[in-house]
C-alpha cells in the first residue's frame, strides 16, 4: 500500500525536517521505497540533510514547468539505497499551486512504498500545496506553549483540508528540562493541549543535530534512532508501543 505523509509544524524550529529524514532512514530500514519531497520553497534543507546538494539541478517547479522529466528531478541519497529525494524551489515564486503538486504526487506515487512531504512551518500556501494530496499528517512540536498552540492551528487547517488521520511527535523532549520548566503536570497535559494524538516521543539529541547538517543520515546515527523504528512501524499499522531513548513507554 502506498502512503503519502506530510509533516507539518506550527512554527520554525521544532525539528521538522530532521523527523522526516529519521522516519524515511526508519523505513528504508523496513524494506520500503522512500520518496522525500521538500516544499518548503525558498528555505529546502533536505539536500544539505542526504548530502545531495551539489548534485541538484531540478526542482519540484522545473518537474511541474516541462523543464525535465519528473524522474530527472529525483535524486537518490548518496548513502542510503531506496531513499530518494525531490527539491523544493530555490524561489518562492516558483512554488507550485495545490493541484499541480496533487498531480505530481499522484504521479510518482506507484514509484514508491511511501512519499514523505516536508511542509513549511506555519499555515500559509505553502502548507496548503504539501497537504493537498496527503494521506496521513505528522504534526512535529515541542513540548512548550507557543510550540503546541501552533499544533491546534495546524490540525484545524488540516481539519479543513478534509484530513483525518493526525498524529502528534513531541520533538526534542529532555524529561528533566520538561519537568524543571513546568509548562506541564505530565505528557498526558502536553497532548491534552494539543488535542491530537501522541505517536511518537522523540529525545533531545544534539549529536542527530550534527549529523543531518553533515549530511550523514543513515551512516552516522544517534541513540534515539529506536524511537524512528518505532515511529516507522507504528505508521505501517505494527502495534508497537512508544519507545524513549531505548525503552518502551
Amino acid at each position: 500500500m502506498n502512503k503519502v505523509i506530510v509533516v507539518a509544524s506550527g512554527k520554525g524550529g521544532t525539528g521538522k525536517s530532521t523527523v522526516c529524514v529519521c522516519l524515511a532512514v526508519a523505513l528504508v530500514k523496513q524494506q520500503k521505497k522512500v520518496l522525500l519531497i521538500d516544499c518548503d520553497c525558498g528555505m529546502r534543507g533536505l539536500d544539505i540533510m542526504l548530502d545531495v546538494e551539489e548534485s541538484v539541478l531540478f526542482d519540484t517547479s522545473d518537474a511541474v514547468s516541462g523543464n525535465c522529466n519528473y524522474s530527472d528531478a529525483v535524486y537518490k541519497s548518496r548513502h542510503i539505497d531506496d531513499l530518494f529525494m525531490l527539491a523544493a524551489p530555490f524561489d518562492t515564486e516558483n512554488e507550485v499551486s495545490p493541484s499541480v503538486f496533487a498531480q505530481l504526487v499522484e504521479s510518482l506515487k506507484n514509484d514508491y512504498d511511501y512519499i514523505i512531504i516536508d511542509s513549511p512551518a506555519g499555515i500559509g500556501s505553502g502548507f496548503v500545496t504539501a497537504a493537498y494530496p496527503a494521506d496521513m499528517a505528522l504534526i512535529v512540536a515541542n513540548a512548550e506553549p507557543t510550540s503546541l498552540r501552533g499544533v491546534i492551528k495546524i490540525r484545524r487547517k488540516l481539519e479543513e483540508l478534509n484530513k483525518k488521520n493526525i498524529r502528534l511527535v513531541v520533538n526534542r523532549f529532555n524529561r528533566k528540562k520538561f519537568n524543571e520548566l513546568g509548562f506541564y503536570k505530565d505528557l498526558d497535559q502536553v497532548i491534552d493541549v494539543a488535542q491530537t494524538q501522541l505517536i511518537a516521543l522523540v529525545p533531545d539529541d544534539l549529536h542527530l543535530s550534527s549529523v543531518m547538517q553533515r549530511g550523514e543520515a543513515g551512516v552516522c546515527w544517534s541513540a534515539c534512532s529506536n524511537v524512528f523504528d518505532c515511529l516507522a512501524l507504528r505508521i505501517m499499522g505494527v502495534d508497537v508501543p512508544l519507545a524513549y531513548k531505548g525503552q518502551k513507554i
